[in-house]
Protein backbone atom coordinates (compact mmCIF):
# COMPACT_ATOMS: atom_id res chain seq x y z
CA UNK A 1 0.00 0.00 0.00
CA UNK A 2 2.85 2.43 0.72
CA UNK A 3 4.67 1.54 -1.62
CA UNK A 4 2.07 2.69 -4.09
CA UNK A 5 1.51 5.46 -2.62
CA UNK A 6 5.02 6.34 -2.62
CA UNK A 7 5.16 5.63 -6.51
CA UNK A 8 2.49 7.89 -7.10
CA UNK A 9 4.28 10.74 -5.03
CA UNK A 10 7.10 10.81 -6.76
CA UNK A 11 5.51 10.39 -10.28
CA UNK A 12 3.38 13.84 -9.58
CA UNK A 13 6.80 15.74 -7.98
CA UNK A 14 8.92 14.24 -11.21
CA UNK A 15 6.28 15.61 -12.79
CA UNK A 16 6.91 19.18 -10.98
CA UNK A 17 10.07 18.97 -12.10
CA UNK A 18 11.96 17.16 -9.19
CA UNK A 19 13.95 14.49 -9.19
CA UNK A 20 14.25 13.11 -5.98
CA UNK A 21 16.88 10.60 -6.48
CA UNK A 22 18.01 10.65 -2.98
CA UNK A 23 14.32 11.17 -1.40
CA UNK A 24 13.02 8.39 -3.37
CA UNK A 25 15.42 6.10 -1.89
CA UNK A 26 14.72 6.77 1.77
CA UNK A 27 10.77 7.10 0.51
CA UNK A 28 11.25 3.41 -0.89
CA UNK A 29 13.25 2.18 1.89
CA UNK A 30 10.89 3.02 4.55
CA UNK A 31 8.09 1.57 2.98
CA UNK A 32 9.68 -1.90 2.81
CA UNK A 33 10.54 -1.10 6.87
CA UNK A 34 6.59 -0.44 7.50
CA UNK A 35 5.60 -3.29 5.21
CA UNK A 36 7.38 -5.81 7.34
CA UNK A 37 5.84 -4.46 10.00
CA UNK A 38 2.65 -5.25 8.50
CA UNK A 39 1.60 -1.34 8.77
CA UNK A 40 0.18 0.41 5.68
CA UNK A 41 0.14 3.47 6.68
CA UNK A 42 2.42 6.10 7.99
CA UNK A 43 3.09 5.96 11.96
CA UNK A 44 5.30 8.36 14.06
CA UNK A 45 6.52 5.35 15.86
CA UNK A 46 7.68 3.37 12.42
CA UNK A 47 9.43 6.43 11.44
CA UNK A 48 11.21 7.31 14.55
CA UNK A 49 12.38 2.93 14.35
CA UNK A 50 13.79 3.38 11.12
CA UNK A 51 15.78 6.91 11.48
CA UNK A 52 17.13 5.30 14.83
CA UNK A 53 18.62 2.17 12.18
CA UNK A 54 19.65 3.99 8.88
CA UNK A 55 20.55 7.56 9.86
CA UNK A 56 23.39 7.64 11.65
CA UNK A 57 24.21 11.16 11.90
CA UNK A 58 21.96 14.32 13.00
CA UNK A 59 22.16 15.80 9.22
CA UNK A 60 21.18 11.91 7.83
CA UNK A 61 18.44 11.72 10.29
CA UNK A 62 17.08 15.47 9.61
CA UNK A 63 17.01 14.67 5.89
CA UNK A 64 15.32 11.61 5.88
CA UNK A 65 12.45 12.74 8.10
CA UNK A 66 11.90 15.84 5.95
CA UNK A 67 11.42 13.80 2.85
CA UNK A 68 9.05 11.53 5.47
CA UNK A 69 7.20 14.49 6.56
CA UNK A 70 6.18 16.01 2.91
CA UNK A 71 5.64 12.48 1.96
CA UNK A 72 2.79 12.15 4.78
CA UNK A 73 1.98 15.55 4.25
CA UNK A 74 0.73 14.66 0.51
CA UNK A 75 -0.62 11.38 1.89
CA UNK A 76 -2.51 12.40 4.71
CA UNK A 77 -4.43 15.07 2.79
CA UNK A 78 -5.87 11.91 1.58
CA UNK A 79 -6.48 9.76 4.34
CA UNK A 80 -6.24 11.09 7.72
CA UNK A 81 -5.33 7.97 8.80
CA UNK A 82 -2.01 8.57 7.53
CA UNK A 83 0.16 10.16 10.74
CA UNK A 84 2.69 13.31 10.18
CA UNK A 85 6.04 13.31 12.07
CA UNK A 86 6.94 16.56 13.62
CA UNK A 87 9.93 18.07 12.55
CA UNK A 88 11.49 17.67 16.38
CA UNK A 89 15.05 16.88 14.92
CA UNK A 90 17.49 19.39 16.00
CA UNK A 91 18.85 20.45 12.48
CA UNK A 92 22.83 21.58 11.75
CA UNK A 93 23.48 24.15 9.67
CA UNK A 94 24.69 22.72 6.57
CA UNK A 95 27.11 25.17 5.27
CA UNK A 96 27.93 25.12 1.88
CA UNK A 97 31.94 23.79 1.00
CA UNK A 98 33.81 26.71 0.31
CA UNK A 99 35.03 26.80 -3.21
CA UNK A 100 38.78 25.84 -3.60
CA UNK A 101 40.20 27.45 -6.86
CA UNK A 102 42.73 25.78 -8.51
CA UNK A 103 45.88 26.62 -9.93
CA UNK A 104 47.01 25.91 -13.26
CA UNK A 105 49.83 24.14 -12.03
CA UNK A 106 47.62 22.11 -9.62
CA UNK A 107 45.69 21.41 -12.64
CA UNK A 108 48.62 19.94 -14.64
CA UNK A 109 49.44 17.91 -11.48
CA UNK A 110 46.15 16.23 -11.44
CA UNK A 111 45.73 15.19 -14.60
CA UNK A 112 48.96 13.95 -14.96
CA UNK A 113 48.86 11.87 -11.86
CA UNK A 114 45.48 10.55 -13.95
CA UNK A 115 47.85 9.60 -16.51
CA UNK A 116 49.50 7.06 -14.30
CA UNK A 117 47.05 5.48 -12.81
CA UNK A 118 47.42 1.78 -12.00
CA UNK A 119 46.48 -0.25 -15.28
CA UNK A 120 43.53 -2.69 -14.55
CA UNK A 121 42.68 -5.72 -16.38
CA UNK A 122 38.83 -5.46 -16.30
CA UNK A 123 39.08 -1.57 -17.57
CA UNK A 124 42.21 -1.24 -20.07
CA UNK A 125 40.59 2.42 -20.69
CA UNK A 126 41.22 3.90 -16.55
CA UNK A 127 43.57 6.34 -17.95
CA UNK A 128 42.64 7.75 -20.58
CA UNK A 129 39.29 7.79 -19.09
CA UNK A 130 40.01 9.70 -16.01
CA UNK A 131 42.38 12.08 -18.08
CA UNK A 132 39.55 13.12 -20.75
CA UNK A 133 36.81 13.54 -17.72
CA UNK A 134 38.90 15.69 -15.29
CA UNK A 135 40.16 17.67 -18.54
CA UNK A 136 36.88 17.95 -20.03
CA UNK A 137 35.12 19.48 -17.02
CA UNK A 138 38.08 21.85 -16.09
CA UNK A 139 37.90 23.34 -19.72
CA UNK A 140 34.61 23.36 -20.19
CA UNK A 141 32.78 23.79 -16.52
CA UNK A 142 30.74 20.98 -16.95
CA UNK A 143 29.11 19.34 -13.82
CA UNK A 144 30.78 15.88 -13.18
CA UNK A 145 26.87 14.42 -13.52
CA UNK A 146 26.50 16.51 -16.99
CA UNK A 147 30.28 14.96 -17.88
CA UNK A 148 29.14 11.37 -16.84
CA UNK A 149 25.55 11.32 -18.72
CA UNK A 150 27.29 11.79 -21.76
CA UNK A 151 27.03 9.97 -24.99
CA UNK A 152 28.69 9.41 -28.41
CA UNK A 153 25.62 11.17 -30.07
CA UNK A 154 25.54 14.14 -27.65
CA UNK A 155 29.31 14.95 -29.51
CA UNK A 156 28.04 17.64 -32.46
CA UNK A 157 29.93 18.53 -35.45
CA UNK A 158 31.41 21.35 -34.92
CA UNK A 159 32.84 20.34 -31.83
CA UNK A 160 29.56 21.28 -29.29
CA UNK A 161 28.48 19.14 -26.52
CA UNK A 162 24.80 18.59 -26.27
CA UNK A 163 24.12 18.78 -22.72
CA UNK A 164 20.65 16.93 -21.96
CA UNK A 165 18.16 17.51 -19.05
CA UNK A 166 20.19 18.76 -16.46
CA UNK A 167 19.86 20.81 -13.01
CA UNK A 168 15.81 21.66 -13.41
CA UNK A 169 15.37 19.66 -16.66
CA UNK A 170 17.07 22.12 -18.77
CA UNK A 171 19.15 21.02 -21.72
CA UNK A 172 22.27 23.71 -23.60
CA UNK A 173 24.85 23.07 -25.63
CA UNK A 174 28.40 24.21 -24.92
CA UNK A 175 30.65 24.99 -27.82
CA UNK A 176 34.28 23.77 -26.92
CA UNK A 177 37.61 24.94 -27.99
CA UNK A 178 39.73 23.65 -31.02
CA UNK A 179 42.05 21.96 -28.67
CA UNK A 180 39.43 20.40 -26.75
CA UNK A 181 38.22 18.97 -29.81
CA UNK A 182 41.83 17.48 -30.83
CA UNK A 183 41.98 15.73 -27.00
CA UNK A 184 38.33 14.05 -27.40
CA UNK A 185 39.26 13.13 -30.88
CA UNK A 186 42.03 11.22 -29.39
CA UNK A 187 40.55 10.09 -26.47
CA UNK A 188 38.10 8.54 -28.77
CA UNK A 189 39.74 7.06 -30.83
CA UNK A 190 41.37 4.74 -27.47
CA UNK A 191 37.94 4.44 -26.81
CA UNK A 192 37.15 2.38 -29.79
CA UNK A 193 39.53 0.18 -28.94
CA UNK A 194 38.57 -1.47 -25.75
CA UNK A 195 34.66 -0.08 -25.39
CA UNK A 196 33.20 -1.77 -28.08
CA UNK A 197 29.52 -0.62 -29.37
CA UNK A 198 28.97 1.11 -25.77
CA UNK A 199 27.17 4.15 -26.10
CA UNK A 200 28.19 6.22 -22.58
CA UNK A 201 31.20 8.66 -23.92
CA UNK A 202 32.88 7.60 -20.30
CA UNK A 203 31.82 3.83 -19.76
CA UNK A 204 32.16 1.79 -16.85
CA UNK A 205 33.78 -1.61 -16.15
CA UNK A 206 30.50 -3.20 -17.04
CA UNK A 207 29.95 -0.76 -20.22
CA UNK A 208 27.36 1.45 -18.45
CA UNK A 209 27.14 4.48 -16.96
CA UNK A 210 29.69 5.38 -14.58
CA UNK A 211 29.00 6.19 -10.73
CA UNK A 212 29.83 9.34 -9.36
CA UNK A 213 31.02 7.63 -5.95
CA UNK A 214 33.52 5.53 -8.01
CA UNK A 215 34.65 8.67 -9.89
CA UNK A 216 35.24 10.89 -6.36
CA UNK A 217 36.95 7.76 -5.18
CA UNK A 218 39.66 8.03 -8.13
CA UNK A 219 39.60 12.26 -7.92
CA UNK A 220 40.54 11.91 -4.27
CA UNK A 221 43.70 9.27 -4.79
CA UNK A 222 44.96 11.39 -7.42
CA UNK A 223 44.94 14.52 -5.47
CA UNK A 224 46.45 12.47 -2.65
CA UNK A 225 49.45 11.98 -5.25
CA UNK A 226 49.13 15.48 -7.00
CA UNK A 227 49.96 16.85 -3.50
CA UNK A 228 47.25 19.39 -3.89
CA UNK A 229 46.54 21.05 -1.00
CA UNK A 230 47.34 18.48 1.60
CA UNK A 231 46.85 20.89 4.54
CA UNK A 232 43.10 21.47 3.53
CA UNK A 233 41.05 19.75 6.29
CA UNK A 234 38.16 19.63 3.53
CA UNK A 235 39.75 17.91 0.42
CA UNK A 236 38.80 19.90 -3.00
CA UNK A 237 36.38 18.28 -4.87
CA UNK A 238 35.33 17.75 -8.51
CA UNK A 239 32.57 20.31 -8.50
CA UNK A 240 35.45 22.96 -7.63
CA UNK A 241 37.04 22.62 -11.44
CA UNK A 242 33.53 23.92 -12.27
CA UNK A 243 34.15 26.84 -9.30
CA UNK A 244 37.39 27.30 -11.40
CA UNK A 245 36.41 27.70 -15.02
CA UNK A 246 34.36 30.46 -13.80
CA UNK A 247 36.70 32.26 -11.91
CA UNK A 248 39.34 32.30 -14.68
CA UNK A 249 36.73 33.12 -17.00
CA UNK A 250 36.06 36.05 -15.13
CA UNK A 251 39.38 36.95 -14.81
CA UNK A 252 39.55 37.77 -18.05
CA UNK A 253 36.95 40.15 -18.12
CA UNK A 254 38.83 43.60 -18.25
CA UNK A 255 37.30 46.89 -17.14
CA UNK A 256 36.16 48.24 -20.81
CA UNK A 257 33.70 46.52 -22.62
CA UNK A 258 33.25 43.78 -20.11
CA UNK A 259 29.51 42.59 -20.61
CA UNK A 260 31.35 42.53 -24.40
CA UNK A 261 34.36 40.50 -23.40
CA UNK A 262 32.23 38.11 -21.05
CA UNK A 263 29.91 36.95 -24.07
CA UNK A 264 32.99 36.68 -26.08
CA UNK A 265 34.52 34.61 -23.55
CA UNK A 266 32.04 32.26 -21.63
CA UNK A 267 32.02 29.89 -24.40
CA UNK A 268 34.95 27.47 -25.36
CA UNK A 269 37.62 27.60 -22.99
CA UNK A 270 41.52 25.76 -23.99
CA UNK A 271 42.35 22.50 -23.24
CA UNK A 272 45.43 21.82 -20.85
CA UNK A 273 48.24 22.23 -23.37
CA UNK A 274 50.16 19.09 -22.52
CA UNK A 275 46.89 17.03 -22.58
CA UNK A 276 47.29 17.25 -26.50
CA UNK A 277 49.96 14.91 -26.35
CA UNK A 278 48.83 11.24 -26.84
Amino acid sequence: MLNDDVDRYISLRHALGYKLVKAGRHLRAFACFAADRGETHIRVSSVLSWLAIVARTPGARARRLTDLILFARFVHAEDSRHEIPRADVKRISEKRPVPYIYTADEITRILEMAGKLRHQRPNPLRRQLYVMLFGLIAATGLRVSEALALKLDDIRDGGVLHIRETKFRKSRLVPLHVTVVQALETYLEARRQHAGVCDWLFPSVQHREMFSTTVNYTFRCILRRAGVAPERRQQPRIHDLRHTFATRVLEQCGARSTLRRFVDLSGPCRYPKHLLVS
